[in-house]
């Protein structure tokens, strides 16, 4: 229960960070409102560090096993980017729409193949026909 309540207000605040970071864009830039995001996200996660017992260290990261997976924070950056154009172009519900089928299609594809470290899942059609019907419904929420 709780992955569910803090997976939807996840889903909620990149909604709503996405139409923030748009109207930053529109009085700046959209490079300048990408880092502005990315450097108030280090600047909050420092203080959450500091407020939660400092686990880990920071000399930590450098004992990962797979590199590439640091490049998390890079993809922030072009998530931030292409959020913020998303959202620009084709508003926020149109953008999130292609956003939430986009992750959650990439996302099951990563566990039907094991991909990056995570546990292989078995194919369900069940799943391909809830993919199949979430793609019908932007199909219609499009349609004009």
């Amino acid at each position: 229960m709780l992955g569910m309540l803090l997976s939807i207000l996840s889903g909620a605040l990149m909604s709503i960070q996405g139409v923030f970071n748009t109207g930053v864009t529109k009085q700046s830039s959209i490079w300048v409102a990408s880092g502005f995001v990315q450097f108030s996200a280090l600047l909050v996660c420092v203080a959450a560090w500091f407020f939660t017992g400092r686990q880990g260290t920071v000399t930590s990261l450098f004992a990962i096993d797979n590199k590439y997976m640091l490049l998390g924070g890079a993809m922030g950056a072009f998530i931030t980017y292409t959020v913020i154009k998303g959202v620009e172009i084709l508003g926020p519900a149109k953008a999130n729409m292609f956003i939430i089928v986009t992750q959650l299609l990439v996302a099951y594809l990563i566990e039907l193949f094991g991909l990056f470290g995570t546990q292989k899942a078995t194919f369900d059609v069940s799943k391909l026909i809830g993919m199949l019907l979430l793609i019908a419904g932007v199909i219609v929420f499009k349609w004009k």
